[in-house]
């Protein structure tokens, strides 16, 4: 192995397992975020990888974004005992899916700008805040504009930063030095009165520091489809159309992927290997009753049964958590 296939196979490796960690130590999804930011830089540093806008990485890049936010997403109701926290979460994580899938499916630069990611700074602020507060104390409207803060202030731009104005940070800094020290002394000063304006003003902490997610019960497992359906229908649509070796439609992709998260239901019992091994089938099955093409793609095909096994693996194992706290909220 060359050092260039090294450095992409690190890459790859840290970004797919990475965020498996993300349910029971949260703050490592700023690692997943780090991986994300600096990759095509090291990639341009260390390899021949075609890093433009057509490039083969670019695709696989969105799609290991989406892959790590819906852990994310699930996460959360593994996790957070704010139940109003969890639907501002929901909400954001849905619209930006959306987004995606517009600009996927129309080529709409303008809409990752109108649907910005602000799930991933919003679950970002809800882990630091239960580091040393109980985050069930804060109500609703605190959440609310919490999300409306970050959206505004920080999401918007650096959407338009990224989507809009297609620029890269290293290479701005590299042409204009002045901006890397600009940002610099942002940083500082935000530091600044973070621990002269807003860190004496807070409550006593509830606990000690707690990085680590709370430790909950994972017995029953959920058998709802809805919401599992929506979520890896949107998903697999998404990676559709960013993936080349798929040729089916986005309406084919949706209701195949629904078809197997239904199916999965009936087989809730089967353990997890089992149930990949089942919906990677399903999966060729269904390349074989909806596309014309005479070869299946192994390689899709797997990673769209991980990633269908995965998500509703762990939908069905956390849902239940969240449940049993709506029900006492």
């Amino acid at each position: 192995m060359s050092s260039a296939d090294a450095v992409i196979a690190a890459i790859v490796v840290v970004r797919l397992l990475v965020p498996l960690a993300i349910p029971r130590w949260p703050l490592l999804i700023v690692a997943a975020l780090l991986a994300d930011a600096f990759d095509n830089t090291l990639l341009g540093l260390f390899t021949d990888v075609d890093l433009g806008p057509d490039g083969p990485y670019q695709s696989f890049d969105k799609a290991l974004d989406i892959y790590y936010l819906a852990i994310a997403y699930e996460t959360t109701l593994r996790n957070w005992t704010s139940v109003a926290a969890i639907r501002v979460a929901r909400f954001l994580f849905y619209y930006r899916l959306v987004g995606v899938l517009v600009f996927e499916l129309f080529d709409w630069r303008a809409a990752l700008l109108l649907f910005p990611n602000t799930f991933e700074f919003f679950f970002i602020a809800y882990e630091l805040i239960r580091v040393r507060f109980d985050p069930a104390r804060a109500s609703a409207h605190f959440w609310v504009w919490l999300a409306a803060g970050l959206w505004i202030v920080v999401k918007l731009p650096q959407e338009y930063w990224i989507h809009v104005a297609q620029r890269d940070f290293t290479d701005t800094v590299s042409e204009h030095p002045w901006f890397g020290v600009a940002c610099v002394a942002g940083l500082l000063g935000l530091g600044a009165v973070w621990w002269w304006v807003v860190r004496p003003r807070l409550p006593e902490p509830d606990h000690p520091p707690r990085l680590a997610a709370d430790p909950v019960t994972l017995g029953a497992r959920s058998r709802h489809v809805v919401e599992p359906a929506v979520l890896l229908g949107l998903i697999a649509v998404i990676f559709a159309e960013i993936l080349p070796t798929v040729t089916l439609t986005a309406l084919e992709v949706a209701v195949g992927v629904a078809a197997i998260v239904c199916l999965g239901a009936l087989v809730w019992r089967l353990p997890f290997v089992a149930r990949l091994a089942l919906n990677l089938v399903l999966v060729y099955v269904g390349s074989l009753v909806l596309s014309d093409a005479t070869h299946f793609p192994l390689g899709t095909g797997l990673f769209f049964a991980v990633l269908i096994t995965l998500l509703t693996w762990l939908y069905a194992a956390y849902r239940p958590v969240y449940d049993a706290r709506l029900s006492v909220s």
